[in-house]
């Protein structure tokens, strides 16, 4: 059997040799199909009318190794969590339980991102290490949900299953996946971001990366000033300081103002799972980067610059 490791987790393991700009904290996996995913997303690569490579993810690559080779070499990258990623395809759950399994040995904690399962399928996650769960929500919106998500599962369907995973794991464990740039406003983003804290979750934002071979491959990824302003916001929900009702927004739906509170550096960095640290996941080396990997690395004066 294969499995798909993120370039980043595959020099850190030794499988591929390259120098790191970052080091993983966390060991990025995704299952192996010979083929493309049942649903349709228009900004994914893996989507089963893609023209991109399948072995992208956004814009990191993910080549394939023998899972035996992946587990054996896994203490090398001296990881505190493992991500595993998924697609949809029939057999997927008998894959993830076989992956789960082989890497149980090492009582590593593990988050698993993957669709829409049933409660009795979470609950045998949660006997194999597995103690956080993404739900790929990505769409703010309800009605570009559907325009640009054309999943096997509806908008409800997602509400429906974040519930179970909260009854299942415990509230914050829950990780709605949500992605900045894809047509929705500045309201439906912040909208969103409070239900899910609302209801017990919690938020990773990602930016929009277009990819050649997608729908959406000519789509521009939102300024780094928008998203620094979403991060700034989200900040404030999940820690309390501000509500939807301590915003302001212009007609359009535009973020125009928010509470001026000390800026923590802690705001622009990548936020999910512990350990979770994503590097270069949106972004090219070499640019600023949306999601820091560590708050050593924010430059808070720049950013207070594009916040204010």
């Amino acid at each position: 059997m294969k499995v798909r490791v993120s370039y980043g987790t595959a020099i850190a393991m030794g499988l591929v040799r390259a120098k790191l700009l970052a080091r993983p904290t966390t060991a990025y996996l995704m299952t192996y199909y010979e083929g493309k995913c049942l649903n349709d997303c228009k900004f994914c690569p893996q989507a089963r009318s893609s023209r991109a490579s399948a072995d992208k993810l956004s814009r990191v690559t993910w080549p394939a190794f023998d899972l035996s080779q992946v587990v054996e070499k896994f203490p090398q990258g001296g990881f505190r969590r493992i991500c595993l990623q998924t697609i949809d395809y029939p057999g997927l759950i008998d894959d993830v339980f076989t992956i789960l399994r082989a890497f149980r040995r090492y009582n590593t904690p593990i988050s698993v991102s993957i669709t829409p399962v049933e409660r009795c399928v979470l609950e045998e996650f949660k006997k194999l290490n597995v103690d956080y769960i993404g739900i790929g929500l990505d769409v703010a919106s309800e009605w570009l949900y559907n325009e640009i998500k054309v999943s096997r599962h509806s908008w409800e369907d997602m509400w429906s299953f974040f519930d179970d995973v909260i009854e299942v794991f415990g509230k914050g464990r829950a990780v709605v996946h949500i992605i900045v740039g894809l047509g929705e406003t500045d309201y439906e983003l912040l909208r969103t971001i409070a239900e899910v804290y609302e209801r017990g979750g919690i938020v990773s934002l990602f930016a929009f990366t277009p990819i050649k071979g997608t729908p959406l491959e000519n789509y521009k990824p939102p300024s780094v000033k928008r998203y620094r302003r979403i991060q700034w916001a989200h900040y404030l929900i999940k820690t309390g300081k501000a509500t939807l009702r301590d915003f302001e927004f212009d007609e359009d739906g535009n973020l125009v103002g928010f509470p001026r509170d000390g800026v923590n550096p802690i705001a622009f960095v990548t936020q999910g799972c512990p350990w979770c640290n994503r590097p270069y996941y949106n972004e090219r080396p070499g640019k600023e980067p949306y999601n820091f990997p560590t708050s050593e690395m924010v430059e808070i004066e720049n950013i207070k610059k594009e916040l204010f």
